[in-house]
């Protein structure tokens, strides 16, 4: 399965969740739920996976850690947060770019509707 693939059965599954939950929980319970659906579709998941920091040429495990990474290839960021703001773009650019992925995708479950809240961000795709 390609990233794009993978990337529109996460935003059908995010949106689904969203119109049964609706905004302003917690990003936990959120990643919970997507994790359960998505899990349900069969896809692999990854989650809280942590990502080292090489530096020097030491791996320094206290690096990141990405909410869901799915079937090795795209990210996902899960906020609920008032405001996507720029620095969240450049965090999830910088997880991409540290585990190598080309795709990942911010969302952001705290918005009324979710499709305002989800921004895509590709590495060299």
């Amino acid at each position: 399965m390609k990233e794009n693939e993978i990337s529109s059965i996460v935003i059908d599954t995010a949106l689904r969740v969203h119109i049964e939950l609706g905004p302003g929980l917690f990003e936990s319970v959120y990643e919970e739920i997507l994790t359960y659906e998505l899990i349900k579709k069969g896809l692999i998941i990854e989650r809280q996976k942590a990502i080292p920091v090489l530096w020097d040429g030491m791996k320094m495990d206290q690096g990141f850690r990405a909410d869901l990474i799915i079937e090795k290839k795209v990210l996902i960021e899960i906020k609920s947060v008032e405001t996507i703001a720029h620095v969240h773009q450049k965090q999830v650019l910088t997880y991409l770019r540290l585990t190598g992925l080309k795709l990942g995708l911010l969302i952001n479950f705290n918005e009324a509707l979710l499709k305002n809240g989800i921004k895509r961000i590709v590495n060299n795709l």
